[in-house]
């Protein structure tokens, strides 16, 4: 496919002492792609003064200056320093410009402080890494931070959790743009999961649940994916499970950091978007087969998690060629279970 719009302006920051694969990660999912090699441009540039050294001790050349910032479409603001200082001004101020003419601003990590001290996150929710989270809340009480989520969307600003939950927002971010098949031929590209489950909750320092419980959850899943159709709810699950509700909530909470009828949802909706995407079966059909009560319902939680209708969604995510036709439900289940919402088992990293 020809691109026939401009790319996608993406301006990382490089400043000194960065990490080098918080740096790297958005040259490297936005070139992955291979639908539209030229939907994006990334660009590095220098957020301070002198010769940007990383914190492995090697130096950068040949960055853009802070004024790429002027122009980009994306702002990415990669981790900021273990110790918190305070960035510069001329960077903050650059910041500040992007977010005012609508430009994308994203933390990588600890990239959150930085935004935070922009005031882009001031009445705003947002994430970063679990271990300076307590930290960054104190100083900025006026942010909402969630520190048991991989990141979170707000007011055109995208913050990500520790150090692999930039691949996360990245693939979310080509996800957003490029629709779910793409982000996740990239995804299998970087051999990394195209989506994760749950949080930061499953890497922050606490008891884990017995191992037999995680393979019970685990199986569990793989099988709900193939059969969300069917009702489920947090009784049947459990039952299938062979556990109590209160103890099987409790497990599956610990494994993946959210609740069943979060990840039942979410399933539900990637597996949506994916046959939306390669299917050219109707709505009605297609609400059906992901297990969505009606096409209503299934509208409903489109918007309120992708910012669109499904019909939004297969226009400008869907084939060309494709064109809804009369419903041919047994074609979908047998696509469901070739393996078209198959997913890395819950904690690849």
């Amino acid at each position: 496919m020809i691109s026939k719009r401009p790319p996608c302006s993406i301006v990382v920051v490089a400043f000194q002492q960065v990490i080098p694969f918080h740096l790297s990660v958005p040259c490297i999912v936005f070139a992955a792609t291979t639908q539209d090699p030229a939907r994006f441009q990334v660009t590095v540039c220098a957020g301070e003064p002198g010769r940007i050294m990383t914190s492995s001790g090697f130096g950068l050349t040949n960055l853009a200056p802070l004024s790429a910032i002027d122009k980009a479409d994306v702002v990415v603001m990669p981790g900021w320093r273990d110790e918190l200082d305070e960035p510069p001004e001329r960077l903050l101020s650059a910041l500040r410009r992007a977010h005012e003419r609508g430009a994308q601003i994203v933390g990588l990590c600890l990239g959150t402080y930085v935004l935070a001290a922009a005031g882009l996150l001031d009445g705003g929710r947002a994430t970063t890494h679990w271990e300076f989270a307590d930290r960054i809340a104190a100083r900025f009480p006026t942010m909402d931070l969630e520190p048991d989520v991989l990141y979170v969307e707000h007011n055109n600003v995208l913050t990500s959790a520790g150090t692999a939950a930039s691949l996360d927002v990245c693939l979310h971010m080509l996800r957003t743009r490029l629709g779910a098949t793409e982000a996740n031929k990239t995804a299998r590209r970087l051999v990394f999961a195209p989506h994760r489950d749950g949080g930061q909750a499953q890497f922050i320092e606490q008891p884990l649940p017995q191992a037999s419980g995680d393979c019970r959850l685990t199986a569990l899943m793989n099988s709900v994916r193939t059969r969300l159709k069917e009702p489920h709810s947090v009784d049947t699950l459990a039952d299938e499970a062979r556990m109590s509700r209160r103890s099987f909530t409790r497990h599956f909470k610990a494994v993946t950091g959210t609740s069943p009828a979060a990840w039942l949802l979410k399933e539900r909706l990637l597996f949506g978007q994916r046959l939306l995407e390669s299917s050219d079966e109707s709505i009605e059909v297609i609400a059906d087969t992901a297990g969505f009560s009606s096409v209503a319902a299934m509208r409903m939680h489109f918007r309120a998690a992708l910012g669109v209708t499904p019909s939004v969604w297969r226009k400008r995510f869907g084939a060309p060629e494709t064109a809804p036709t009369p419903s041919r439900p047994a074609s979908i289940k047998r696509e469901a279970h070739a393996g078209l919402h198959r997913q890395a088992p819950h904690g690849s990293h």
